[in-house]
């Protein structure tokens, strides 16, 4: 009982820190939450000292790969418990860190699915621009591929955030960093039909600090975009599964092509490690080479 109490007690510590110090976002603080007590439930099970030994870890490691979890999911909760007992460490609640000599089950990275560019202009051409609602979709989704903004930080732009003249929103992203994206001619031009023709007669009268807001006077929610673009994919044409992230992905690729330079791209995505933004040289080369393929006479 004293080895689950001391485990609790250094969860509790250790989420705590990540919500107060670090302003970790509240999906990442229910991730960490979601695997750190299943870790839990592992070590009650099999009622475990504390601190856990490098062998309880891969014990339980070994337990996920066995209840079929796939690998993406185990490196998930070992990311976690990594980011635990380094708190803990650094804390002084234990001496050594378990994971240390752990590695991580292997990994095929997915290439990130995009749009063409013929794509992009069929969907933003989709909201129709003589209704109130239909300003405001075209402008989230022009926003949303000019600066290449995960759905958290679009649906969270507050008025105050955009600056039309200068051309530029200010996004906060993961742990409250906060970083200025460049938005386009379109954009802002969409942006300003939107808050000239359409922001007032959503809201009736009501005020509201946030950029996009719905009829009723809130703010545009995540889950409710979601639907709105797949809808608008639809009318476009594109069947495919159509999220957020996709015209993220679609920002991020189209301006690779056009030549703009990873660490630039890294600035406006908001990717703390440019490792994650590699990525996207993936999506070039393997295009490059479908092109190779296609009209080289001897490939």
């Amino acid at each position: 009982m004293a080895a689950e109490e001391a485990l609790v007690a250094a969860i509790d510590a250790f989420l705590a820190c990540a919500r107060v110090e670090k302003g970790l976002a509240a999906h990442t603080l229910s991730s960490y939450s979601f695997d750190l007590k299943d870790f839990l439930g592992f070590c009650r099970s099999r009622r475990l000292g504390w601190p856990p030994a490098p062998a309880d870890l891969r014990a339980y490691l070994d337990s996920l790969h066995a209840a079929g979890l796939s690998p993406r999911t185990v490196a998930r909760r070992l990311s976690a418990l990594r980011q635990f007992f380094r708190f803990l460490l650094l804390e002084g609640r234990i001496s050594e860190d378990p994971t240390a000599l752990l590695t991580s089950p292997r990994l095929w990275r997915n290439l990130p699915k995009y749009l063409t560019s013929a794509q992009v202009e069929a969907l933003l051409a989709a909201p129709e621009a003589d209704t109130p609602r239909g300003l405001r979709d075209r402008a989230m989704l022009e926003t949303l591929y000019a600066t290449g903004l995960r759905v958290s930080e679009l649906v969270t732009l507050r008025l105050s955030d955009v600056n039309l003249d200068l051309g530029f929103v200010r996004v906060t992203g993961k742990g409250g960093k906060q970083r200025l994206v460049p938005v386009g001619s379109k954009a802002q031009e969409a942006l300003r039909d939107y808050l000239a023709a359409a922001r007032a007669a959503l809201l009736k009268g009501r005020a509201s600090p946030h950029l996009f807001v719905t009829s009723r006077g809130g703010a545009m929610t995540r889950q409710a975009f979601w639907i709105l673009l797949r809808n608008y994919g639809r009318k476009a044409g594109i069947f495919q599964k159509l999220s957020p992230h996709v015209l993220r992905h679609s920002f991020a690729t189209h301006l690779l092509e056009g030549g703009a330079g990873l660490r630039s791209v890294q600035a406006m995505l908001g990717h703390a490690d440019i490792s994650t933004t590699e990525i996207y040289t993936h999506v070039m080369r393997t295009r490059l080479r479908s092109v190779v393929d296609q009209h080289h006479p001897r490939s």
